[in-house]
């Protein structure tokens, strides 16, 4: 049975390889254009940077150079139940120098189409068994990101070498940038 986090709350996570399922739904947008959400992935070392750029991954960088992390690929509409886009990790593949995956979802081309996050419900992030696919950890983001159009939905870190998970739910005005501009 998975764990229903709240903001801020943390638990480990016992299997190095696993999915995390990233999902939500948009409101009829009356900006007359259609929502395109993006989950991106920052590789990060102790200093809280990204590693190296390649580091990054994304739509335009499905996988990690040392194979930790595989995004799955973009979903341009979001339709459907369930996950809307999602990203494996293997943690016995992680580079020595990583200590910290930041798992961020942007509105793509916010600004032009007039969209935030105010716009986008039911958005959650889930952690499953990638063999089983039984959930081990869930978050339903539950705040009004009325201005935002990037939120930080999560973050798996190191400490004492363990791995775990803290929820984060915690949003940018300024898109993807701000986070490029943070981690970089």
């Amino acid at each position: 049975m998975a764990i229903n986090l709240q903001k801020g709350q943390r638990e480990s996570i016992n299997a190095p390889q696993f999915t995390i399922g990233l999902g939500w739904d948009t409101n009829s947008s009356s900006t007359g254009s259609a929502f395109d959400l993006d989950a991106s992935v920052f590789i990060l070392g102790d200093n809280k940077k990204i590693i190296a750029d390649e580091y990054f991954v994304f739509y335009n960088n499905l996988k990690s150079p040392d194979g930790s992390v595989e995004h799955t690929g973009d979903n341009l509409t979001g339709a459907g139940d369930g996950d809307d886009e999602q990203i494996k990790v293997d943690l016995s593949k992680a580079d020595s120098k990583v200590s910290e995956i930041c798992i961020v979802v942007t509105i793509h081309e916010a600004e032009a189409r007039k969209q935030n996050f105010g716009q986008v419900r039911n958005s959650f992030i889930r952690i499953f068994d990638t063999a089983t696919g039984a959930d081990i950890l869930k978050y339903e983001l539950e705040e009004d990101f009325s201005i935002e159009t990037a939120v930080e939905f999560g973050r798996i870190y190191k400490k004492d070498n363990n791995w775990k998970f803290e929820a984060v739910g915690v949003g940018m005005k300024g898109g993807l940038q701000d986070y490029l501009t943070k981690y970089q």
